[in-house]
């Protein structure tokens, strides 16, 4: 009885102290299990808002002004913009905000400048754009260039397209060992480096950076301008200041550096790295032969040239932003002419052929396929001419960029033979 006693009584010891135990393991085991489902509802709720932010879209309603039928309406423009991006999309790059609203006489427009100034990123001083000079000359001077070449984009990053694309694609087709610099506030930015990515993979050399302008107009004739537009002293006109400072940049940039400016409008067809101090007449005189207007869409000059520094005074001294060309093809013109064509400035004016074989009236027909046998033979007769003896054939965008590149026609033959992506469609 005794030892059964003794038994029973082990026995239930035994019981006794594993009980601490399971109560142990039965809390540890509910600790694991509440942090599996926490972790797991974590998971589930951060894929969830993944996807949201994918999907979900919100809406910015941006207003631009646009002349209709001789007024001013107010067009609401729906941007879409996904919640995920990362980047601040600055519109005051773009060419519809630096125009002065309508009907505003010259010292308020001098007001209106004065006060918008701060707001337009191009005018003000960034991180980026105070590092312009170590990042240009590191650019430039960081590997072997064939040739310098500039090009400005003084719009939303989002404008830059096809069309925009293709000039970058035969330029570099024509010039390998080239090297692009396009002097550009929204370019210089991650999705602008998006755009030039499959260029720059290919081993082409291409860049965007946010110019300076202080640093690029110091000791020119342009440089009190910019001071005198800033502090409200010029009338920036009617005309958008985008397409003025423009004008003022390619001449800069090349004062500065030296090279070849062209506009992002463009078809290059031969190396125009071959060519020096030269400018293209836009249009020529029938009977004499002789140029009567010049452009300032493809510039090339050697770093500080004597002309360009006239160009710089001439812009200054004779702003005028209510005329239309007045600060670019016209200045180029004014100042050539009142110079005169002599061996010692060391400048060529080329015929129009060389870049403007064609004006923005009759470039709509090279945008169109052939309709009968008659006028195949006739387009194929300017295509050989156009490949035989132009430089860069000039789209004028301006009025083009809307037109469908059709098959068959002189464009698409020209982008054909001279692309390096060779897109289905650049239209």
């Amino acid at each position: 009885m005794l030892s059964n006693s003794r038994t029973n009584g082990h026995a239930k010891s035994s019981m006794l102290s594993a009980l601490p135990f399971a109560c142990v393991m039965l809390l540890v085991l509910l600790f694991i299990g509440t942090i599996y489902c926490s972790f797991s509802f974590t998971l589930i709720t951060a894929f969830k808002d993944k996807v949201m932010m994918k999907t979900t879209r919100q809406y910015i309603v941006k207003p631009t002004y646009t002349e209709l039928h001789g007024k001013s309406r107010l067009i609401n423009t729906l941007l879409s913009v996904e919640e995920e991006t990362t980047e601040v999309v600055n519109y005051s790059e773009g060419p519809d905000t630096l125009v002065c609203p309508l009907n505003m006489s010259a010292e308020e427009r001098k007001t209106w400048i004065k006060e918008k100034v701060p707001e337009f990123g191009i005018f003000k001083s960034t991180a980026l754009s105070k590092q312009f000079e170590r990042r240009a000359d590191k650019f430039l001077n960081g590997g072997y260039c064939e040739a310098q070449f500039f090009m400005t984009w003084i719009a939303p990053v989002e404008s830059f397209g096809k069309r925009e694309f293709v000039t970058l694609e035969t330029l570099f087709k024509a010039h390998p060992k080239g090297c692009l610099m396009i002097l550009s506030r929204s370019m210089d930015s991650k999705h602008g480096k998006h755009i030039l990515k499959p260029l720059i993979e290919r081993g082409f050399k291409a860049t965007a950076l946010a110019p300076d302008l202080s640093f690029l107009l110091k000791k020119t004739p342009a440089e009190a301008w910019l001071a005198e537009m800033k502090e409200g002293k010029r009338d920036p006109g009617e005309i958008s200041l985008a397409q003025n400072l423009s004008n003022l940049l390619r001449l800069a940039v090349l004062y500065k550096y030296g090279g070849i400016y062209l506009d992002t409008d463009f078809i290059v067809l031969k190396k125009l790295s071959d060519l020096q101090n030269s400018i293209g007449a836009q249009s020529m005189d029938t009977k004499s032969n002789s140029w009567n207007r010049l452009n300032n869409a493809i510039l090339i000059f050697d770093k500080g040239h004597p002309i360009l520094f006239k160009f710089l005074e001439g812009f200054s001294r004779n702003f005028d932003g209510n005329r239309w060309g007045h600060n670019g093809p016209h200045l180029l013109t004014r100042v050539v002419k009142k110079m005169g064509e002599r061996p010692d400035h060391n400048m060529t004016i080329l015929p129009s052929f060389a870049f403007y074989p064609v004006d923005w009236k009759k470039i709509f027909e090279f945008f169109r396929k052939p309709s009968n046998e008659a006028e195949r033979k006739r387009k194929a007769a300017s295509l050989l001419q156009l490949i035989n003896a132009t430089y860069s054939l000039h789209l004028w965008n301006k009025e083009t960029s809307k037109t469908k590149i059709e098959e068959g026609s002189i464009i698409d033959h020209l982008i054909s033979d001279h692309c390096i992506l060779c897109m289905p469609t650049y239209a």
